[in-house]
């Protein structure tokens, strides 16, 4: 869920939408939020740069709720993607799409 946008004068959440940023009812202070677009720089366990439609290898066996057995060393995930948040690299293992750390992969 994306943190609410609050007034960065008064701290008043809720604020009315202008048409090229934010009015607040409150205090009347306009502001237009910015966003980061870029992803940020991963990193596989050998400290070499990963982007988005990369194929990496799993050098750590990975277990994974709900399904016996996990990911075993050596399974080559093709076509990441970088994605926000503590888990960086999504990719598909037999069907099933997975968040994995950057340390535990390295790049094929």
């Amino acid at each position: 869920m994306p943190d609410a946008v609050t007034c960065p004068i008064c701290t008043m959440p809720d604020p009315l939408i202008a048409e090229d940023g934010f009015e607040c009812a409150t205090c009347g202070h306009t502001w237009v939020e910015e966003h980061e677009d870029t992803p940020p720089e991963i990193r596989d366990a050998n400290g070499t740069l990963l982007v988005a439609g990369d194929d990496v290898v799993v050098v750590k066996d990975l277990k994974l709720n709900g399904k016996s057995g996990g990911v075993k060393i050596g399974t080559k995930v093709k076509s990441i993607r970088i994605v926000p948040g503590d888990h960086p690299i999504e990719g598909k293992v037999d069907g099933r799409t997975i968040l994995i750390l950057a340390d535990k992969v390295k790049k094929a």
